[in-house]
């Protein structure tokens, strides 16, 4: 990204996301301040809150209507790291049909077992989840919290920069 007199702007502890110097941690101080100074609507995200009331104060952050939902190729392509999260947010019944129910009632997302249950094989394989074997199923949990932290913060930076690229770009056809 660049300044107005086009040199490089790379700060290291936040990407810049906009002209106005906004940075990724800025933005996710505003989500969990307030949306606005003129609502009340406060947006807390704590590490025991369900994902599915994660997105809900997001959505409502981010959009002044509920009537947002997620593609299900969007939520194909980020799949990993949305089972990460979802089983970091699970104290318990962290195995596939669970987290499968969490894709149906957070994402309205269906996916089937061919779909999931790779991925959960792959995050165990790149040492990301460790998998318990029970009698029946295989329950799941975040083994190293640094490579998923690591992960999560990477998509995130990639999808906001992406989101404040498509929005800048549409703003300025537009005008």
């Amino acid at each position: 990204m660049s300044n107005e007199d086009g040199t490089r702007v790379r700060d290291s502890d936040a990407v810049r996301v906009s002209d106005g110097g906004v940075t990724i941690d800025q933005l996710y101080s505003e989500l969990q301040s307030n949306r606005s100074d003129d609502d009340d609507t406060n947006v807390r995200l704590t590490p025991d809150q369900s994902s599915e009331a994660i997105l809900d104060d997001v959505l409502t952050a981010l959009f002044d209507e509920q009537n947002f939902n997620f593609a299900d190729s969007t939520v194909k392509d980020n799949l990993d790291e949305i089972l990460l999260l979802l089983v970091a947010h699970r104290d318990s019944d962290t195995h596939g049909k669970t987290l499968m129910s969490d894709l149906a009632v957070v994402f309205d997302t269906h996916l089937s077992p061919g779909t999931v249950y790779p991925q959960l094989h792959e995050l165990s394989d790149d040492d990301l989840l460790e998998a318990q074997e029970l009698v029946r199923t295989k329950e799941y949990q975040i083994k190293d919290e640094e490579a998923f932290a690591e992960r999560i913060r990477g998509a995130m930076e990639q999808h906001l920069a992406l989101g404040f690229y498509l929005q800048t770009a549409l703003s300025e056809y537009l005008d």
